[in-house]
């Protein structure tokens, strides 16, 4: 078992990997990630709501493979689209919130 002081805390390990907030590296990584985050929100809320990937794209005005695209981190994703998946998909409202 490690001891305390070897324990490499996620802040330390994203520094090591990903270089300290406000470089490019890491600020394209905090990208990456919160587009990978949307998708497995979307995903999520999507099964609980019990639909399918097609029926989601239908109550949106999309295609299965672009909600597929979405949930696998492999497109980037309009701002206007998400409002829509989460209004007329979901039938939700979409917040945003701004850290400085």
């Amino acid at each position: 078992m490690k001891k305390t002081s070897e324990i490499t805390t996620l802040s330390d390990h994203l520094d090591n990997q990903y270089g300290k907030k406000g470089t490019k590296k890491r600020e394209k990584y905090e990208q990456q990630f919160e587009a990978f985050k949307i998708g497995v929100l979307l995903q999520e809320l999507r099964k609980e709501m019990g639909l399918t990937q097609e029926q989601l794209a239908a109550k949106c005005g999309t295609t299965k493979t672009y909600i597929s695209r979405i949930e696998n981190d492999a497109s980037d994703i309009r701002l206007s689209t998400l409002m829509r998946i989460i209004t007329e998909g979901f039938g939700g409202r979409l917040r945003l919130q701004v850290d400085l």
